[in-house]
């Protein structure tokens, strides 16, 4: 039988341990590891253990692996599952989103849609786009949502693109990120301005050039900055665009490039979003 993969995430833990500090690690952190390939050879075991004969001292080979944020994690099994059926990419990304979006430290109220069935939560982030800036994360890209690509292809895309990614390098993480959205919607119009899903998802990814920039802002400073992307936005011409996608993709650009943008004026926004649109 092939060996189960286990995985832990710890930052003090990811690297440099002797045999015997995994060991320790291991057995006093074994609730909290995560399956992260042989879930159906566990269920096949859990069931021959039921039978006469069956010797529980018989050694099962297990691989570890201990990352030291979970979207590593979240990386490590997208790559490690790439090619296998049935599950999807999306699927694994849902499956992991729990652990991986860290809100210990994040002040942000995230609800789900059934949680609004019943009744609407005022100024809430739908759990679904934040669902989909941690795709636009993961993938460094904000064209996931696609409807016409059929699922299947689009599986093939998002595997590709999170495995293009080199996410191993990045130093910022998706809590992180999160964390600087939920100090900066104290101001009404940047929280207006990131619950609208397009806006959240080119934040995600426009965020991993530009935390340090965006910690030493202020939230009503960075209110004025959304102020002036909305005042650009508007010049470009609705009937000649996708303004979902484009949205997306300049926010993603202004984030980005928020160092250059901070104090920029509204028409010098304007002109380099025209240059950006025109050489996409």
């Amino acid at each position: 039988m092939p060996p189960i993969t286990l995985a832990f995430v710890s930052e003090d833990s990811s690297h440099n341990l002797t045999a015997d500090d995994a060991q320790t690690f291991i057995n006093n952190h074994i609730d909290d590891g995560y399956i992260l390939d042989g879930m159906q050879r566990l269920n096949t075991l859990q069931d021959a253990s039921k039978e006469d004969g069956f010797d529980p001292l018989r050694p099962i080979h297990i691989n570890i692996i201990i990352a030291k944020k979970y979207d590593l994690l979240l990386y490590r099994m997208i790559t490690l599952n790439n090619g296998q059926k049935p599950m999807t990419a999306r699927h694994q990304i849902e499956m992991l989103t729990r652990g991986a979006i860290d809100l210990s430290n994040v002040d942000l109220p995230i609800v789900t849609e059934k949680e609004t069935e019943e009744a609407k939560v005022i100024g809430a982030f739908k759990k679904s786009d934040i669902v989909e800036a941690y795709t636009a994360y993961l993938t460094d890209n904000v064209n996931n949502q696609n409807k016409k690509i059929i699922e299947t292809k689009l599986n093939e895309i998002l595997v590709g693109r999170v495995m293009e990614t080199n996410l191993s390098d990045q130093d910022v993480s998706f809590s992180e990120i999160l964390a600087e959205v939920g100090r900066l919607v104290v101001e009404p119009g940047t929280k207006t301005w990131l619950r609208l899903g397009n806006n959240l998802i080119g934040f995600t990814v426009g965020a991993k050039k530009s935390i340090e920039v965006l910690r030493n802002i202020t939230p009503v400073a960075f209110a004025e900055v959304v102020k002036r992307f909305d005042q650009a936005f508007d010049a470009i011409n609705p009937s000649k665009v996708n303004v979902g996608k484009v949205r997306r993709e300049l926010s993603a650009f202004y984030i980005g490039q928020l160092g250059e943008f901070v104090d920029a004026s509204v028409e010098d926004i304007e002109t380099a979003f025209f240059e950006k649109t025109m050489s996409e």
